[in-house]
């Protein structure tokens, strides 16, 4: 369970993990929002999951250099990236490498966040910041539920 929060990968897991990347790697935000409500009856979500969906969000094209979310990407786009981000912050199955990628997120798209706010009357930069938080107390409060497990010898 430890191994999981912090998400550790052992050698079994490796052909589940591709087929999770290249499941993933397939989906637009619209798909990857009903992989994290875990609403795709054929693929149900799980840590590396979660983990892959905030790596997508953070990560650049490779042949064009630009971000997921591009400084020309439609508002709706923005909007349903940042909405993906609390879910992602708010699923079960958060670990400490998805936190972290949220934080990669914030730091990427702060700009972004910023003027999407003002624009729009938004705040998701609140939002977001709270949602990061939030998964970070559910994450201690897992490992001291595994933890007092181990103890007890469960």
């Amino acid at each position: 369970m430890l191994g999981k929060l912090l998400s550790k990968k052992d050698k079994d897991s490796n052909k589940e993990h591709q087929e999770i990347l290249n499941r993933l790697s397939k989906m637009n935000i619209s798909e990857m929002r009903l992989y994290v409500n875990n609403k795709l009856k054929d693929f149900q979500i799980c840590e590396d999951g979660l983990s892959e969906v905030m790596s997508k969000l953070i990560s650049k094209n490779e042949q064009t250099g630009v971000n997921f979310i591009g400084d020309d990407a439609m508002d709706t786009k923005i909007k349903k990236a940042f909405d993906l981000v609390i879910l992602v912050a708010g699923s079960k199955k958060i670990t400490v490498t998805a936190i972290e990628s949220m934080n990669k997120f914030m730091e990427i798209y702060a700009a972004m966040i910023q003027k999407f706010d003002v624009d729009n009357k938004q705040t998701y930069d609140s939002k977001l910041k709270k949602a990061i938080d939030i998964s970070i107390k559910n994450v201690a409060i897992m490992s001291e539920i595994q933890k007092k497990n181990n103890i007890l010898g469960k």
